[in-house]
């Protein structure tokens, strides 16, 4: 089942954070979003009462009206990788960015897995970012016109410098 995540989940979502990376970076950006009131909605994959999964999507700040977002971390205990469990927390997680009113998502991670969901790198070639210009940096438009002409977006402070490798 994927539900919204509530307050109670946290503890979980950084366990299985740090399972699926085998660190705790992405645990600690996660509590730094919270923290900082950054998080437009994060879901979790429910199985059996425990936490499988979980996504996140944070807000960015544009030079334009619309909302934009960022999807990470996107993670799925390992026990359960392979088992289609992160593209239905991809899938539910647009569905509910659509919802949420984000004209538009920014990515950065592995292209041939983002890109089956729509992401491109070529939709986010004209978005001025701190990421711009890595591979793993993509776009996908949820309406019209979200990445047409150039668009200046700024993360959340939690996420730091431009990183080395996907989130």
């Amino acid at each position: 089942m994927i539900r919204y995540a509530k307050a109670g989940d946290h503890d979980a979502i950084a366990d299985v954070l740090t399972a699926a990376f085998g660190r705790t970076d992405e645990a600690a950006l996660v509590a730094r979003l919270r923290a900082d009131e950054d998080v437009l909605f994060e879901l979790v994959a429910e199985e059996e009462g425990q936490v499988a999964g979980h996504i996140l999507f944070s807000r960015l700040w544009a030079d334009r009206f619309e909302l934009y977002g960022a999807l990470a971390p996107l993670a799925v205990h390992p026990s359960r990788h392979r088992q289609g469990l992160g593209s239905k927390l991809v899938r539910s997680g647009l569905e509910c960015a659509r919802e949420f009113g984000c004209f538009g998502l920014l990515v950065l991670g592995d292209p041939a897995y983002y890109g089956r969901f729509g992401f491109s790198a070529a939709a986010a070639g004209e978005v001025i970012a701190p990421y711009r210009g890595l591979a793993a940096f993509q776009a996908l438009a949820l309406e019209d016109n979200a990445f047409n002409g150039a668009v200046s977006v700024a993360y959340p402070d939690a996420f730091g410098g431009a990183p080395s490798e996907p989130l």
